[in-house]
C-alpha cells in the first residue's frame, strides 16, 4: 500500500485577521464546473520578483506532480515555466501573470486538475482525495464514521475517521489495520477501530 502523492488534507485558505493566505494543507476534494473532483496541486504563497512569477507551496511529490499538466483551474492559468525554489516550494510563471501587482493579485489561490488528469495507480496504491469522504465500516461490517483526512507523518500515511456522533479516531494505512478499500469504502480491523 502506497500513496504517490499526498494531494488532498484539511486547510483553510483565509487568515485570523481576514487577509488570505495559501493553506497549510491542501483543501478538502472540491468539484470542478463540469463535475469533476478538482485535485489541488500547489497554492499560491506570494509574488516572486517583479515579472509575474509566483511562489508556490507544493502539495505533492514536489515538481513531478506538474509534468503532466500545464493548465489549472479550468484552464483559467496556463503554466509557462517551473522551478524549484530549493526550499521544498517552486517559482512558477503564468502566461496570464506579467506583473508582481497580477502575482500578488494570486495570493492564496489553489491549483487545481480535475481527477481525470492524474496518472493511473498501481495496484495498492491510492490519492489520498480518493479516501477523503468514503465511509468506513469494521471488518464485520459495522458502520464506523467517514474518512475525513488523510495524515502523515513521516511514519507512513495514517487515516482519520469521524464517527458519527463527531468523535474521531485515527487508523495507520497498513495492510493489518485497512485489509481493504474500494471506490465506496475502507475496511478497518477490528483492532483498530476504537470502542464508542
Amino acid at each position: 500500500m502506497s500513496s504517490p502523492s499526498p494531494l488532498e488534507g484539511r486547510g483553510s485558505g483565509s487568515g485570523g485577521d481576514g487577509s488570505t493566505a495559501a493553506p497549510d494543507t491542501p483543501p478538502l476534494p472540491t468539484l470542478s464546473p463540469a463535475g469533476e473532483r478538482a485535485i489541488t496541486l500547489a497554492a499560491v504563497t506570494g509574488a516572486h520578483g517583479v515579472t509575474g512569477e509566483v511562489r508556490l507551496k507544493l502539495f505533492g511529490d514536489g515538481l513531478e506532480a506538474f509534468s503532466a499538466h500545464r493548465r489549472f483551474n479550468d484552464g483559467a492559468l496556463s503554466l509557462r515555466k517551473l522551478r524549484d525554489d530549493g526550499k521544498g516550494g517552486a517559482i512558477a510563471r503564468f502566461a496570464e501573470v506579467t506583473d508582481r501587482k497580477a502575482a500578488e493579485a494570486l495570493r492564496g489561490t489553489t491549483l487545481t486538475v480535475p481527477r481525470s488528469a492524474l496518472p493511473a495507480l498501481a495496484e495498492g496504491e491510492y490519492y489520498h482525495a480518493d479516501l477523503i469522504g468514503l465511509a468506513a465500516v469494521s471488518d464485520a461490517g459495522d458502520p464506523l464514521g467517514t474518512v475525513t483526512g488523510v495524515e502523515n507523518y513521516g511514519a507512513g500515511d495514517i487515516l482519520e475517521i469521524e464517527r458519527p456522533d463527531g468523535k474521531r479516531f485515527m487508523v495507520p494505512m497498513r495492510p493489518e489495520a485497512v485489509p481493504e478499500w474500494d471506490a465506496a469504502r475502507v475496511v478497518i480491523g477490528a483492532d483498530f477501530a476504537e470502542a464508542s
